[in-house]
């Protein structure tokens, strides 16, 4: 019996603002506009993307001043990739650089949805709840 398996390639690079619009919506992910992925871009601290074949499959991101506060966003796999453990790698690429460049008093934090909170808890990451809850404000439509 012949095993087959597809083979990942690890980018370390921010993803164009098209790929990046693309993987969201792709991985089910809220939509961004153009104007907003090509202003908060360029203010990624680290990212990786995965790719299949040459193509973006998957990424994540940190953000933050790169001192004091750090935000890991964007872990996105397109469905077709999904449940092959490529979100557990981008993780542990993401882990990796946190632990190399978060100072010993930085702050790291995300917002988990479930069930995915139980592969960021494998990354050390704990509930701050009932202590600390998650607050988001949206600009209000006109």
């Amino acid at each position: 019996m012949v095993e087959w398996r597809m083979v990942y390639e690890t980018l370390h690079a921010t993803p164009t603002p098209e790929v990046y619009r693309q993987l969201r919506v792709g991985a089910g992910l809220s939509p961004k506009t153009a104007e907003a992925a090509a202003r908060g871009l360029p203010n990624t601290l680290f990212a990786v993307q995965l790719l299949h074949e040459g193509q973006p499959i998957g990424m994540g991101r940190v953000v933050g001043d790169g001192g004091t506060a750090f935000q890991v966003v964007d872990i996105a796999v397109l469905p077709a990739h999904q449940g092959r453990g490529l979100g557990r790698r981008i993780m542990a690429e993401i882990a990796t650089w946190l632990r190399e460049h978060v100072p010993e008093t930085g702050y790291v934090s995300l917002l988990a949805d479930v069930p995915a909170d139980a592969l960021y808890g494998q990354f050390g990451f704990v509930h701050t709840a009932p202590r600390t809850l998650g607050m988001a404000w949206k600009r209000p439509t006109p």
